[in-house]
């Protein structure tokens, strides 16, 4: 049920569509980040040598930062925006798919990935590295599910 449905049913309509595009984006965009994040940049840790790892750390959790919470900030706002104020296009149990998925990240993040961040700053482990590079797959396959349940979404909302 729209939280703006009656006297402004065209606001409602497009402030949909632009929550819409912004979880779009910011899904998508952050599918693209965990993949490299996973596939390139995580394994490489292994490779920066001792002598400069802990700055490299250090430097990595302080960008990556500004690279990724501003779009998951997005993300899990519009996510839970359709809980509230769900587009008649979208299946209940699409909005709450998706909420739920951006639940399963951010828990993967401050649960699992981290803790072996903070132990990183410390110096190379390979016990902590290893998980890093294991648990993050549930953030890839996380992110890359919200994807295409957003771009189904979109398509049944275009049609």
């Amino acid at each position: 049920m729209p939280l703006y449905d009656g006297a402004f049913p065209d606001y409602n309509k497009r402030m949909n569509t632009l929550i819409l595009f912004a979880n779009l984006f910011s899904t998508i965009y952050m599918t693209g980040v965990i993949w490299v994040i996973q596939v390139v940049h995580y394994p490489l840790f292994a490779k920066v040598g001792s002598d400069a790892f802990i700055p490299y750390a250090a430097d990595h959790n302080n960008l990556i930062t500004l690279v990724v919470l501003p779009p998951m900030l997005v993300e899990a706002g519009t996510a839970a925006w359709f809980i509230l104020s769900r587009p008649e296009q979208m299946p209940a149990w699409a909005a709450w798919a998706g909420l739920i998925l951006v639940g399963i990240v951010w828990f993967s993040t401050f649960f699992l990935q981290v803790p072996q961040h903070s132990i990183l700053l410390r110096g190379f482990e390979s016990n902590a590295h290893n998980l890093l590079v294991g648990t993050n797959w549930l953030r890839t396959v996380g992110w890359t599910a919200r994807s295409v349940l957003m771009l189904w979404v979109l398509n049944n909302m275009i049609r």
